[in-house]
Parts: structure tokens; sequence; C-alpha cells
């Protein structure tokens, strides 16, 4: 009989599968190339099966890939559930939820919510956990956290819901001692030419905070690669480029020597909260809804609760296609 592959090589078979990448997904692993390539080769030596199709410039899943990778999301959710039930009756709690986020979550909404949910469900114990830019999916795709605040555009998967909280605008961030700073608003056309500090993440997921869609046939001059809010401004500090971001991230990140400036024409940044409709957990069920109640009083400064459904639904499809 063929021996099962391990929960960790499922892992990475799954992040290459969904990256279609094998660098990318070896970043967002924190492990090297090689080792990635050698452990996606042994998986497929395990299961006599050829996964992907490989050529120097492109990678694909092959049809044993495609039922895998799907197999592969089920087992991994189930292995999470696993865990945490087993947490559950070891420390008699009624249950527990892990929630996934990147930079300022849901910006002022955030502890709001989580102050709210504690009330409602004050047996579940809430872990937050923090993701960089190497997964839009803030650790759903792996099953890693029950319920996630993201920001779209994301691919659309069938374990994924997601209901948008709100929109707000994406403005510049540059080092106070450029020309910029000084400016009361800028356009994409007066940045152009800048370069720019890129994020290290699927390839969608980047160019949308590069406002590559807003560039007309000006392609982008990167002048650093991060993983990371607090990498994104040490390298404007140190003057390699500027970035676009959410203005929420003004209130949150700023520091000396850092200048936020508007941006007239880019399209906004929408705010979603996330789960896998493959786990029909209570917990999660009770953290959406109180999220749902939260983002309708519309809590966060300079943004819009009412265009949010529009431009998710937008921004998702299009990349769906």
């Amino acid at each position: 009989m063929t021996d099962a592959p391990e929960i960790r090589v499922l892992r990475y078979f799954v992040a290459v599968a969904e990256e279609l990448h094998f660098g990318r997904a070896a970043v967002r692993l924190h492990i090297s190339q090689p080792s990635l390539s050698v452990q996606i080769r042994k998986l497929e030596h395990t299961l006599g099966a050829r996964l992907l199709a490989r050529t120097s410039r492109h990678v694909e899943l092959t049809p044993a890939g495609v039922v895998l990778l799907e197999e592969a999301h089920r087992l991994l959710a189930g292995v999470e559930r696993l865990t945490a039930a087993t947490r559950r009756a070891a420390d008699g709690a009624a249950g527990s939820l892990v929630v996934g986020f990147q930079a300022n979550a849901a910006a002022e909404l955030t502890p709001k919510i989580l102050a709210a949910f504690q009330a409602r469900c004050p047996r579940v114990q809430v872990e937050m956990r923090s993701h960089d830019f190497a997964d839009p999916y803030v650790g759903l795709s792996t099953g890693s956290v029950d319920v996630a605040f993201v920001r779209p555009p994301i691919v659309v998967q069938s374990w994924l819901s997601m209901e948008t909280l709100f929109v707000e605008p994406r403005v510049l961030v540059t080092s106070t001692d450029s020309p910029l700073a000084a400016r009361g608003r800028i356009t994409v056309a007066d940045v152009v030419d800048e370069p720019f500090v890129g994020r290290r993440a699927p390839d969608y997921w980047r160019d949308f905070w590069l406002a590559v869609d807003t560039r007309g046939s000006h392609t982008v001059r990167l002048g650093a690669e991060v993983a990371g809010v607090d990498e994104c401004f040490e390298a404007i500090l140190s003057r390699r480029g500027v970035a676009f971001t959410q203005a929420s991230t003004q209130r949150f990140y700023d520091r000396p020597g850092l200048a936020f400036v508007p941006v007239d024409g880019l399209p906004p940044s929408a705010v979603a909260i996330a789960w896998r409709n493959d786990m029909d957990a209570q917990p999660v069920r009770d953290f959406v809804d109180t999220t749902r109640a939260l983002a309708a009083l519309d809590l966060v400064p300079s943004s819009s609760p009412a265009a949010g459904a529009a431009l998710a639904a937008t921004t998702i499809a299009a990349v769906a296609r």
C-alpha cells in the first residue's frame, strides 16, 4: 500500500497549487524554492501521480493535481478542526476561534467586533493571528484560521464565503523629504514615473496595490519588494520608493518621516469578513453575525459601507474571469 503523504507536504502542495508559482509559494511558506521543489517531487513519487505540469515559465495543475487540491483542502480543514476540538476538550472551553488578519485588520471596527463577540460568547477563546502580504486569504486556504479580515481582490474559491464590511480611499505614502509630500492631493498620473514599493504577493493582489489598472501604458518601476507593512515603511523612509495603502493606515501606523497624500481617481480598498463555508462551526457563525451588525453602524472614519458590496463583487469577479 502506498504511504499517505505528510500533512506538512500537503500544505506545501496547496501553496504551490494556489500560487502556480514555486517562487511565490516558497516565500509564502518561508522555505527555500529548491527545498519546496524537492518536497513536491517526493509527493508525486509517494502518490505515483504527476501533480504539476512545469516549464521554466509556467506551472499548471494536472487532472490528478486538481483532485488532490480539492481533497487536501478538505483534509487540512479537518486537521484544524481536530486540533481545535482536542484543545477544547483539554481546557474545558466552550469553543475556540482563530481570526486571521493583515496590518490593521478592520481598522477601528476591529476592537469593537472583538469586544461585542466576547460579550456574546464569553467562553469562546479568540486568537488573533497576523499574516504577511504573501497570503491574501490570510490563512483560510490552509485552514489555519477560522475566519479572517481580508482585502479584495481575491480569487473566488468554492469553499470561500465573504461579505464586504466597508470601503475606504487609498492614499499615497511617501517620505516627508519628497516634493510629493507637500502636495494637497495627487493623481496616479503624477506618480507613474516614481519607484514603487511592491508587495511580495500573488500578482493580481500586488498589481491592485500598485494600481496597475490605473496607470494606462505606464509600467511599474519597482524600487523594493516587501513582505509586510513595517518593511514597506522602512523602504519608503530610505527613499527606495513610494506606495499606495488604505487611508486607515495613517491612523494606525503613522510615524515621523512619512507623509500620506490623498489620491484622486484611484479605486478604493474594500475590507471584508471571510470564512470557509465547508466548516460549519457555531463560533464562526456568531463572529460573522457580530461583524455584520457592527459594520452596519458605520464606525470607521472616511469609510463607506454602502459601496462595499458593489466594489467587492466587481473586483472579485474580474479576477475570477
